[in-house]
């Protein structure tokens, strides 16, 4: 038996290079999943295709609406009738100088909120209460190094934002222990791009963190092997930020 036969994922920004490492890691693992994407079409598809339908459900939504994220749930739970990990991907990394313009300054701000936090926050509620009422259930949220450092002055919205994120995912972990529902926070560093870099920053002993190694570590808190881990965070720096 494989370390997640029989389980529901719901993976946010399924078509990027974090998430798809996800999605194929729970695939494996014996996991059926939800692959959330916003664009990156054919990439999703490609990725779906490859794992099979029944492996792999595809559903479209901009987490810009209230109601694409409330959407997004709803077939995700009508697929196969449940939800049993929820991995809160789905990220907005866009740049605006502090000095711009107020209007466009304010539009990247509530833009990064809207997709980072609130998106997040509204599948969380949703999730919350569909773990309890099924018994238990695991939330991972992939937050960022920049929560606890900081970030530049162009991205000071994302490393706020990121920080909400991983305040609300330890409430979670705080509020409904007792109900069987985890919840645990991811903190990585620089990630590898399919891509790649020319020229990693110096201040990397190990370089670029691959996006299958974050993927192995959602694949080990959604098993259920580190319960008493709930409300943790997992640094993956590769020593870069130690805290």
């Amino acid at each position: 038996m494989s370390e997640l036969d029989g389980r529901i994922a719901l993976v946010t920004g399924g078509a990027g290079g974090i998430g798809s490492a996800i999605v194929r890691e729970f695939a494996n693992a014996g996991a059926r999943v939800v692959l959330h994407y916003r664009e990156g079409t054919e990439r999703a598809r490609a990725l779906a295709e490859a794992l099979g339908p029944d492996r792999c459900h595809l559903v479209q939504a901009d987490f810009g609406s209230d109601e694409g994220v409330l959407e997004l749930w709803r077939r995700a739970v009508a697929w196969n009738g449940g939800i049993d990990i929820l991995v809160n991907n789905a990220a907005l990394h866009a740049r605006v100088d502090p000095e711009a313009d107020f209007d466009e300054w304010n539009a990247v701000w509530r833009r990064s909120f809207q997709v980072n936090v609130f998106a997040a926050a509204h599948l969380c509620r949703e999730a919350v209460a569909h773990f309890r009422a099924r018994g238990g259930g695991v939330v991972i949220s992939i937050s960022s190094q920049a929560a606890y450092k900081g970030s530049h002055a162009n991205f000071m919205h994302y490393a706020a934002a990121k920080a909400a994120l991983k305040a609300l995912t330890q409430s979670i972990a705080r509020a409904y222990a007792s109900d069987g529902v985890l919840a645990y926070v991811l903190a990585p560093g620089f990630v590898r791009r399919p891509e790649g870099h020319a020229s990693p920053p110096p201040e990397l002993p190990m370089g670029e963190a691959p996006a299958e190694e974050i993927a192995a570590f959602v694949r080990f808190l959604a098993s259920g092997n580190a319960r008493h881990a709930t409300g943790a965070t997992v640094d993956i720096t590769g020593a870069s930020y130690i805290r």
